[in-house]
């Protein structure tokens, strides 16, 4: 399969790529992400025990407290943020916390992420241009 392209909106300017991680579920920063590691603890979550760090995050949005941000923030100052962030529910917190976090985040896009992208995949996220190109693994 060739490349997927996806445009939407960004949010933190800046390009990077990384392999995808994959979650229909918002994520609960506050009590949900261990920032040492970047790791989701939130026990009923579906990626329980998997880090985001260096990853392109793809994924609901936040959930949860206004701590969101700040536990986002601690990734980033620890070296465990994601490399981008794609997701499709705007909301407070995680508008704070793509800003707080300075990575390349998108949303808003042309077509469904979590019909298009896949864990492993290699995604490439163009804020500047808003624009999300996805190679699946293997491919």
């Amino acid at each position: 399969m060739s490349q997927v392209v996806l445009t939407g909106r960004g949010l933190v300017g800046g390009v990077a790529e990384g392999e995808a991680l994959v979650t229909r579920e918002a994520i609960s920063g506050w009590g949900g992400v261990e920032p040492r590691e970047g790791r989701v603890i939130e026990s009923r979550h579906e990626l329980v025990g998997q880090s985001f760090a260096g990853k392109v995050l793809v994924f609901r949005g936040a959930k949860g407290s206004s701590g969101w941000s700040g536990v986002f923030h601690l990734t980033r100052l620890m070296g465990s943020a994601p490399a981008a962030m794609v997701f499709t529910t705007m909301n407070t917190k995680i508008a704070l916390g793509v800003v707080v976090t300075h990575v390349p985040a998108v949303t808003d896009l042309d077509g469904d992420p979590f019909e298009l992208i896949r864990t492993g995949d290699r995604v490439r996220v163009d804020a500047d241009r808003g624009q999300v190109i996805v190679t699946p693994a293997g491919g």
